[in-house]
């Protein structure tokens, strides 16, 4: 099946089939001196579902090739190898098959696409780099001669970004991505003034729970929905198990006690509000529906795909197509120079959102979905 093509490398693009075999064992003899891909194993790629093999193909033959990998259950990718023939080096091969792997690992509901490079290899690292791959850690003897490997990875945007409606806003410190995410639901809706840390933590300070695992207490959804009613959103929680949050994570007993009687204050004061509550949060092809009428929904979700921690973090639901919802990230790894390019406009397949959305051992979802007041 022929997939893309590129004027400039005058190549087309299409998967790999059992008779490019020869081709794509010369080519990877021609790009590696280790560490090669037997033929026997090409083909067993080529006849697993779970591998994409791409190839690059000129008038005169293949010009490169790209191998990635499913992992069942996830929505992680792995690039395992991308491979030139150095007779077709400078003519944007690399940057050609780079970018139809990425296409192709989002088209099958994979949102982060990692791989390995040798820490020498300054062409590879640079290709990655230009493409926006961050380094996420370092493997050490990873190859047969013992060279370490840079692990890198990035965030998958498709094709095409987004556009999405609301303003973008990132949470300016570890602790704040719920007031960040009700910003940015303020200034979408006109109810709100400019998105400032010190409007940041106002919200915070209306809406925490004081206590976490570790350091400073982050926000529930009764504390964020009331904060948004109070300033002129009608805001619904969504919430199962119906039980005070981030309990699990506190071992002091005292702490435990007090952090359930602030939740149940901001319950308590959610009717009075006119904040309304539901045991059913929405799946996210449903709430995808929500968004689509008018509405915005903050979100907590488990960090782990988004940034690799085991952590609650909210995130913001702003718009919606027939397969992805669009989210605004606020996390921002600025140690990595990440800018909101990086973060804004995110579409997550709903497949993937739906195991993205539980957090702990219990899976718990919550959902706080906010209109304008009519």
């Amino acid at each position: 099946m022929t997939m893309a093509s590129d004027n400039r490398a005058g190549a087309v693009l299409r998967t790999a089939i059992e008779s490019d075999l020869a081709e794509l064992l010369r080519i990877e003899a021609a790009a590696f001196a280790a560490d090669r891909i037997s033929r026997r194993s090409f083909r067993r790629f080529l006849e697993s579902p779970t591998a994409h093999l791409l190839v690059a193909e000129k008038d005169d033959g293949l010009s490169g090739y790209a191998l990635l990998l499913l992992r069942r259950g996830t929505a992680l990718a792995r690039l395992y190898s991308l491979a030139v023939d150095p007779a077709c080096a400078g003519q944007g091969i690399g940057g050609l098959l780079l970018a139809a792997s990425e296409e192709a690992a989002f088209q099958c509901e994979r949102i982060v696409l990692r791989l390995e490079v040798r820490s020498d290899n300054d062409a590879a690292l640079g290709l990655y780099r230009r493409h926006g791959y961050r380094e996420c850690g370092q493997v050490a003897d990873y190859y047969a001669d013992g060279m370490t490997a840079i692990r890198m990875q990035k965030l998958l945007h498709g094709s095409s970004l987004g556009s999405g409606r609301a303003p973008y806003y990132s949470q300016t410190t570890d602790f704040t991505c719920g007031p960040a995410c009700a910003l940015m639901a303020l200034k979408h809706f006109e109810t709100g003034g400019e998105m400032t840390m010190l409007a940041e933590l106002t919200l915070w300070r209306e809406a925490t729970t004081i206590f976490l695992a570790a350091g400073h207490g982050g926000c529930g959804p009764f504390g964020l929905a009331n904060a948004l009613a109070r300033r002129g959103l009608a805001a619904e929680v969504r919430l199962q198990p119906d039980a005070p949050l981030f309990i699990s994570t506190v071992r002091d007993p005292d702490k435990r006690r007090i952090l359930a009687l602030v939740q149940e204050g901001y319950r308590s004061e959610a009717p009075r509000l006119g904040v309304r509550q539901s045991s059913d949060p929405l799946d996210a092809r449903t709430l995808g529906d929500e968004i689509r009428s008018g509405a915005l929904a903050l979100v907590l979700i488990s960090g782990t795909l988004m940034f690799g921690k085991r952590e609650p973090h909210w995130v913001l639901v702003h718009d919606a197509d027939s397969r992805h919802l669009i989210i605004h990230d606020p996390w921002l790894e600025r140690e990595r120079h990440e800018s909101p390019a990086d973060a804004a406009n995110l579409p997550i397949p709903f497949t993937v959102f739906d195991r993205m959305a539980r957090w702990g051992r219990n899976g718990v979802r919550v959902q706080v979905i906010v209109r304008k007041e009519s």
